[in-house]
């Protein structure tokens, strides 16, 4: 299908590898909003002057930035200020929960345009979750408020290990089917861009990050608790995937082998297993039906499953049950937390997820817990905090995984010569450094 204009029929000449450093140097600075004028960039860029003034020019030439109104002087001529050329191109972003798909298209700023969440079970499998997730691409491209221009990449989110390099999930426990599926290729082929795959709460962590409120930390720890727990590390201020794209699962290390409980991944105590969404709804069913909850036993009683959100809600109507469900599973993410803490001293600890988002009694017992575990100097200047951001931080930390990988030193120059990206899907099997 179309994806809006193709390729610039005009073949430029390819980028010189000193031509190539400026260009990513002087971008980056500009997109990521450290640098809004030339003396700025001369400032940050360790760029001399004529340096700056070529590179900032043949951008402006090639389409990627552009310049606006006149900034505040500092003595002299005010400068322009330089922004990302915002509408020269689209990003498409599937960020996919266990219970959710939402779909959205941004900017080359990662600005979201337009966005889509509807219900929907990952358990499904890869070839209908797939295909419904191209249907929502193709309805918000043709929406009015998204302009008509190329798509540059596609950025996926997955609730599951992810192999990062290739772009498939790895032995998924809530994902029969997508083992080592060709997420990218499909995706790639319908679509003639490059696609990039990541576990869903890395993409949590990198949202925070560029939009949130991790803008000005360095070291932070993104927990997502829903159905399942996993965790994404953000090391001196960028987002740390290990070396498959395996850290930050926290949801499969062991906290309590003698409960007996059997996790999704085949382990005994899992944390997730534990206190994750799934276990307070096992637990609150088990309570219900054994009598001990009266308001959730009235849950079973209207004919509809027992959930973790009504699990909240009992908490929240002083059930006792419901709040010592909530207090444990608090303790023990604080446990795994605390450990984390010891181990990789962030100075800000994000919370998210239904669970997490579920109210102050599981936020309490998790700071509770962290605060008292943890080392005296680890916590001295540690913030364990809700995210206040009003979306999922997984749409704008997937549009800004794809501009990232664009605009790195090893792709840019691979595509800049033709216009854009598009006609390009390979440019994603090539892993930056």
């Amino acid at each position: 299908m179309s994806v809006g204009p193709g390729v610039s029929a005009t073949m430029r000449a390819p980028v010189s590898t000193d031509q190539l450093d400026g260009l990513v140097t002087v971008l980056d600075l500009v997109r990521l909003g450290r640098a809004r004028s030339r003396p700025e960039l001369v400032r940050l860029s360790g760029l001399g002057r004529g340096a700056v003034t070529q590179r900032v020019a043949e951008l402006l030439d090639r389409g990627l930035l552009v310049e606006s109104e006149l900034g505040r002087s500092t003595g002299g001529r005010p400068p322009r200020e330089l922004a990302v050329r915002a509408e020269a191109g689209l990003v498409l972003v599937a960020p996919l929960g266990a219970t959710h798909i939402a779909v959205g298209v941004t900017d080359l700023t990662g600005r979201l345009l337009a966005c889509v969440q509807e219900p929907a079970d990952i358990a499904a499998g890869p070839d209908r979750t797939l295909d419904r997730v191209a249907e929502l691409f193709d309805e918000l491209l043709e929406r009015p408020s998204v302009p008509r221009a190329p798509v540059y990449g596609i950025g996926v989110g997955l609730p599951g290990p992810v192999e990062f390099a290739s772009g498939s999930p790895v032995s998924p426990p809530i994902m029969p089917g997508w083992d080592g599926y060709p997420v990218r290729a499909r995706l790639a082929e319908r679509y003639d861009v490059p696609v990039w795959v990541d576990n869903d709460v890395n993409l949590m962590a990198l949202g925070e990050l560029r939009v949130g409120a991790a803008q000005d930390e360095q070291d932070v720890i993104y927990v997502k608790i829903g159905t399942g727990i996993g965790a994404g590390l953000i090391s001196s201020g960028r987002l740390h995937r290990g070396a498959q794209g395996a850290a930050g699962d926290i949801g499969h290390a062991t906290v309590d082998r003698g409960s007996g409980i059997v996790c999704r991944c085949g382990n005994v105590g899992c944390l997730e297993a534990l206190a994750g969404g799934a276990a307070l709804s096992r637990d609150g069913t088990t309570a219900a039906e054994e009598g001990r909850s009266p308001f959730l036993a009235g849950v079973l009683a209207e004919g509809r499953p027992v959930g973790a959100a009504d699990v909240a809600t009992a908490a929240q109507h002083g059930d006792p049950v419901a709040v010592e469900l909530l207090t444990r599973s608090g303790q023990l993410v604080g446990e795994t937390i605390a450990t984390l803490v010891n181990f990789f001293n962030p100075s800000l600890v994000l919370l998210g997820g239904g669970v997490a988002l579920a109210g102050d009694l599981i936020l309490a017992a998790i700071r509770e817990t962290v605060y008292r575990r943890s080392l005296p100097l680890a916590t001295r200047q540690l913030r364990i905090e809700p995210t206040s951001l009003p979306q999922d931080p997984s749409l704008p930390g997937a549009a800004h995984m794809v501009l990232d990988e664009l605009f790195s030193r090893q792709r840019l120059g691979r595509w800049l010569p033709v216009g854009s990206p598009t006609g390009f899907p390979e440019i994603a099997e090539e892993p930056a450094a």
